[in-house]
């Protein structure tokens, strides 16, 4: 997997959110809007190939949770960003 290069983290009023800046005619009505735990995947996993397994160790080396519970954590993000065709 990986993250469709046309998307970028922005921070904006203390919010970390995500745009499209590659498209015209972007529909800003729908902003996609992260948490820390989400953002710092999107960090960490951007310009890379990378599997679920990669994102649930982002999780496992920073917030010191269960590897079962972060592959499930990091399984719902990507599902999420794929539906929203961030990630490819």
């Amino acid at each position: 997997m990986k993250i469709n290069s046309n998307f970028k983290l922005r921070e904006i009023a203390g919010e970390t959110i995500i745009i499209n800046q590659g498209t015209a005619n972007i529909n800003m009505t729908k902003i996609i809007s992260l948490n820390e735990s989400a953002a710092l995947m999107y960090e960490q996993l951007q310009d890379k190939d990378f599997t679920l397994e990669d994102a649930a160790a982002v999780l496992v080396e920073n917030y010191d949770i269960a590897e079962q519970q972060a592959l499930t954590d990091a399984t719902a993000w990507v599902e999420a960003l794929k539906k929203c065709g961030i990630i490819e």
